[in-house]
């Protein structure tokens, strides 16, 4: 299964790998690839949960980009 991630950058160079189509859905890492591996684990994490409890991941989504203009 391929799942998008969302990486961020903090302010100490760490990053953080979020899945947007799995809510609560992340992990971190000191580089890009540590915290892309560690969100594999945190996805596997979250399937089980979700084979246990019942939940369903969505069946369709897109990512989209909006633009906001500041007020």
């Amino acid at each position: 299964m391929r799942f998008p991630v969302v990486l961020t950058i903090d302010e100490d160079g760490k990053y953080t790998a979020e899945v947007p189509v799995i809510p609560g859905c992340i992990s971190c890492g000191d580089t890009k690839n540590e915290a892309l591996q560690n969100v594999k684990d945190a996805i596997r994490l979250c399937l089980k949960s979700q084979r246990e409890e019942g939940w369903q991941l969505p069946k369709r989504y897109s990512i989209e980009h909006v633009e906001v203009v500041a007020a």
